[in-house]
C-alpha cells in the first residue's frame, strides 16, 4: 500500500489525545464505608466495571475513527502492475491498403475498425494516428472524426516497417503504445523488428470471412496483326469453385466485348482482337471477392512509325532493312564517317553494327540518348578492342567483354520471361534451330542472358533502366561468323529491341511504384504537361529531354482510372493507371508474425486493458467508510452501554 500525501501521517501524534483523556477519566475513587449499605457497596461495583469496561470500548472506537480519518486523507492505494507506462503516448497503426476492403463478421474490416474507433476511443485520450495514406499527430477521436469516416482506401500496400519508422522518427523522451490495426495480408516477421524493446505493442487483426478473390493482373499486346491488336488479359484466381465469371472490355466506357470464364488453374489468360487504332478503356471481371483489384485500366496509342538508325557498313546492315519495313519503321543505315549526330536524338532506337571503333563523341551521345528513352543494339565487330567496347557499356551498367575466343558455340538456351519474348512464343519450345557462331567474346554481366551458348556464357544479354535498355551481343552476327540471320529468332528479337512500349504498347502505370514515363512533346520553357480526368487532376514532375518530356508521377494520381495529358488544351496522349494486385491474395495473411506481441480481439479491449493495467486501486474512501462506522458505533456504546 502507498500514500498520496504521506505527510498527512504525521497527525497520527494527535492519537495520544484520547488516550490521555482516556487515562484522566480512570483516576482512582476514594473509599468511603457506610454501615448497612452491602447493596449499594455491590451495586457500586458492578457499575464501576461498566464503566470501566465502556470507556476502553470508547477509547478503542475513539481510536480507530481518528486513525482511519487521518489514513484516509492521507489517500492510501494500490499501485498498478504498469503504473509506470501511465505516461506512455499512444500511437495506433491503422492499415487502410485494399485488402481491408474485405469483409469480416460486421462489414468491411476497415470501416468496422474506423466505427470501433469513433465508439470506443475516449474523449480525453490523446493520440497519434498513423495510416498508409496519411498522419494524424497529437489529435484526439473528436478532432479527427470526420477525416475517420471520409478516410480512403490507399494505393501503396501495407508495409508495417515504413510506418514503424515515422513513429520512431518523433523524437520524445516518453515511451509509447502502439496498437497496430491490419489483417495482416503482407505482414512480415522481419517488419516486426522496427519495434523498440521499450513499446508497448497490441495488435487487432481482423480476420475476412471471405477469401476467395478474382484479381486482373496485367493486360499486354499478345500479337500485332495487320488491321488489329490481338490483347492478353492474365487474371488470377485465389480460392476455388470459380465458374461462369463475367469478363466485359470497354472503350471509352463503350463495351467492346464480353464473355464468360471458368478456372481451371490459379491463373487464366484470355484473348481479345480490338482494332488497331487509340484505344482507352479498362477490362473489368466481376467476383464476390474484393472489389478494387476487379478492374485494369489501359491505354494503348494508335501505332506511329518507328525511328531506327543503324551505324555501319551498308552490306552487312542489309537484314536490318528487311526486319524494319516502311510499313512500321523509319529505318535508314549510315556508316560512321556520314553520321549526322543531329537525327540521333529523333530515334527510337539505334543499331551499333559491327563498329571497329566507337568515337568518344558518339559514346557521350549516345550516352544521353538512352537516358531519354531511347534503346541502343551493341553488335561487336571482330576487330573491336575490348578496351573499347568496355568504356562503352560502362555508361550503361556491370557488363565487361572478355578477349574473343575463335570458336564455334551454338546457341541453346532461350530466356522466354525476358520482355523481349515473353509476348512471342505461346509455350517453350525444346526442338528449335538454334544458331551457331565462329568466333565470340566472353561477356560478364549481372543481368540474366537473354540468349544463352551452350556453355552458358551470354550471347545477348541487356542493360535495362527505367526507360530503355541497351542490348549487347556477344559476338558479330554477319554471315560469316554466324547463321543467326538465317534464324527464326533474328526477326523477333530485332523487331522488339526496336520497339518503345511506350510508344505501340500498352500503357499501364502502377499507382506509387514511381515509373518514368516519356512523351513525345516539344514544350516551351514556360509550358507544362497536365494529367487529368474527370475526377481528377495534377501535375506531375517533368523533365525536357529535347523533343519529350520525361514525367514522373511520385503517389500521384490518388484513384485508379484513365486519364490524359494535356500541353494546355491540346490533348498529347491517353495513359492509364492501376492500383498494386499485391493485396489481392487473402490468404497471404500472416497473423504469426504478431505472436511476440500483444494480441486483441477489438479496440474497445486495448482501450479498457490499458485503464485498468496503469489504474491505482485507490482505497482511501474505504478508510471514510471505517470511520463513519466507528463513529457510528461510538454513539451506539454511548447510549446503550450501561
Amino acid at each position: 500500500m502507498q500514500f498520496k500525501h504521506p505527510e498527512v501521517l504525521y497527525f497520527l501524534f494527535l492519537l495520544v489525545i484520547p488516550i490521555l483523556v482516556h487515562l484522566f477519566q480512570l483516576r482512582r475513587f476514594k473509599k468511603e464505608y457506610f454501615t448497612n449499605v452491602q447493596f449499594l457497596k455491590e451495586l457500586s461495583i458492578q457499575t464501576r466495571k461498566s464503566s470501566t469496561i465502556k470507556k476502553w470500548l470508547l477509547l478503542l472506537t475513539r481510536l480507530l475513527l481518528l486513525t482511519f480519518l487521518i489514513l484516509a486523507f492521507a489517500q492510501p492505494f494500490f499501485a498498478a502492475k504498469d503504473s509506470k507506462k501511465n505516461t506512455n503516448e499512444m500511437y495506433i497503426i491503422l492499415d487502410n491498403s485494399y485488402s481491408m476492403q474485405a469483409k469480416g463478421k460486421k462489414g468491411e474490416l476497415l470501416k468496422r475498425a474506423i466505427q470501433d474507433l469513433l465508439e470506443h476511443a475516449p474523449e480525453t485520450q490523446s493520440f497519434s494516428l498513423i495510416t498508409n495514406s496519411d498522419n494524424y499527430w497529437n489529435t484526439d477521436i473528436k478532432t479527427i472524426q470526420k477525416d475517420l469516416q471520409d478516410l480512403k482506401y490507399s494505393a501503396s500496400p501495407f508495409r508495417l516497417d515504413n510506418l514503424i519508422a515515422k513513429v520512431n522518427a518523433r523524437k520524445s523522451a516518453l515511451n509509447k503504445d502502439i496498437i497496430v490495426i491490419t489483417d495482416a495480408v503482407g505482414l512480415e516477421t522481419n517488419q516486426t523488428k522496427s519495434f523498440k524493446k521499450e513499446d508497448n505493442v497490441y495488435f487487432i487483426i481482423p480476420e475476412a470471412e471471405q477469401k476467395n478473390n478474382i484479381a486482373i493482373d496485367s493486360v499486354y499486346i499478345e500479337q500485332t496483326l495487320d488491321s488489329f491488336y490481338e490483347i492478353g488479359i492474365k487474371l488470377s484466381a485465389n480460392g476455388e469453385d470459380f465458374k461462369d465469371i463475367p469478363i466485359a472490355l470497354y472503350n471509352k466506357n463503350k463495351l467492346t466485348a464480353k464473355t464468360l470464364i471458368n478456372f481451371e488453374t490459379n491463373t487464366k489468360t484470355i484473348n481479345f482482337t480490338i482494332p488497331k487504332e487509340d484505344f482507352h478503356g479498362y477490362v473489368s471481371v466481376a467476383d464476390k471477392g474484393l472489389a478494387y483489384d476487379n478492374t485494369y485500366y489501359f491505354s494503348i496509342s494508335k501505332p506511329s512509325l518507328t525511328n531506327v538508325i543503324s551505324i555501319g557498313d551498308a552490306d552487312k546492315s542489309k537484314f536490318l532493312a528487311r526486319i524494319y519495313t516502311n510499313d512500321e519503321f523509319n529505318y535508314n543505315n549510315f556508316p560512321l564517317a556520314n553520321l549526322d549526330y543531329n537525327l540521333l536524338e529523333k530515334q527510337d532506337a539505334i543499331v551499333l553494327n559491327e563498329l571497329s571503333d566507337i568515337p568518344q563523341a558518339l559514346q557521350t551521345t549516345l550516352k544521353s540518348f538512352v537516358t531519354k528513352g531511347g534503346n541502343v543494339v551493341v553488335i561487336p565487330a571482330q576487330e573491336s578492342s575490348v578496351n573499347t567496347l568496355n568504356s562503352f557499356v560502362a555508361n550503361f551498367g556491370a557488363l565487361q567483354f572478355k578477349t574473343a575466343t575463335p570458336a564455334e558455340k551454338k546457341v541453346t538456351k532461350i530466356n522466354f520471361n525476358h520482355p523481349l519474348f515473353s509476348s512471342v512464343f505461346e509455350k517453350k519450345i525444346d526442338n528449335f534451330q538454334y544458331p551457331t557462331t565462329k568466333t565470340a567474346f566472353g561477356l560478364s554481366s549481372t543481368t540474366p542472358s537473354i540468349l544463352t551458348y551452350d556453355d552458358q556464357s551470354p550471347f545477348l544479354t541487356s542493360l535495362p533502366n527505367d526507360l530503355s535498355s541497351v542490348y549487347v551481343f556477344a559476338a558479330p552476327i554477319n554471315k560469316t561468323n554466324s547463321n543467326f540471320q538465317n534464324s527464326p529468332l533474328i526477326v523477333p528479337t530485332f523487331y522488339n529491341m526496336a520497339q518503345s512500349s511506350q510508344k505501340t504498347g500498352v500503357n499501364a502505370l502502377i499507382i506509387g511504384e514511381n515509373q518514368p514515363f516519356v512523351v513525345d512533346v516539344l514544350l516551351s520553357k514556360d509550358e507544362i504537361l497536365t494529367v487529368k480526368n474527370t475526377a481528377e487532376s495534377f501535375i506531375p514532375v517533368q523533365q525536357l529531354l529535347n523533343t519529350k518530356v520525361k514525367m514522373t508521377f511520385n503517389d500521384n494520381p490518388t484513384e485508379a482510372g484513365n486519364f490524359s495529358i494535356f500541353n494546355g488544351a491540346n490533348l498529347v496522349q491517353n495513359i492509364s493507371f492501376n492500383y498494386n494486385r499485391t493485396e489481392s491474395n487473402l490468404a497471404l495473411a500472416n497473423p504469426v508474425a504478431a505472436n511476440n506481441f500483444k494480441e486483441i480481439d477489438d479496440i474497445e479491449t486495448v482501450f479498457n486493458t490499458i485503464q485498468i493495467d496503469r489504474t491505482d486501486t485507490q482505497i482511501w474512501k474505504w478508510f471514510v467508510i471505517l470511520a463513519l462506522l466507528f463513529l457510528a458505533l461510538e454513539l451506539l456504546i454511548q447510549k446503550f452501554v450501561k
